[in-house]
């Protein structure tokens, strides 16, 4: 008997945890207007998430699994850079500007958290191959 973390599964869809990142990213926006805080936050933000997001659709295109390793690779290595970009964007603003980094990390990384969550759940609900 094989445990359930194990057994393998096929991917499950990339369009809700996209959707739920994204809802994420869109209801912060009212809540930096009534809590006054730095538009250029969200927007920064925003800016990275869809900027990923398309980066991450291109890397997905890839025909990637055990019968193409280069792909995979490929894949892989572009998933941590995109991961260390966004980094590198917040670091360099946070020299000039902290406030405006530490909200954009803030609304970035409760969106990635919540699409990660969202993708984890719907693996682990899919049938078992």
């Amino acid at each position: 008997m094989t445990p359930t973390v194990l057994t393998p599964r096929p991917l499950p869809a990339q369009l809700p945890p996209i959707a739920a990142g994204t809802a994420v990213v869109m209801l912060a926006l009212p809540v930096f207007l009534v809590a006054r805080w730095p538009l250029g936050a969200w927007a920064l933000a925003a800016v990275l998430w869809v900027v990923s997001q398309v980066f991450g659709s291109v890397l997905r295109r890839l025909r990637f699994g055990p019968d193409n390793l280069a792909a995979s690779s490929v894949l892989a290595f572009g998933m941590m850079f995109r991961a260390i970009a966004v980094l590198v964007v917040v670091l360099a603003v946070a020299v000039s500007n902290a406030h405006l980094a530490l909200g954009a990390a803030a609304v970035y990384a409760l969106a990635y958290t919540l699409e990660l969550g969202t993708s984890v759940v719907m693996y682990f609900a899919g049938p078992a191959r």
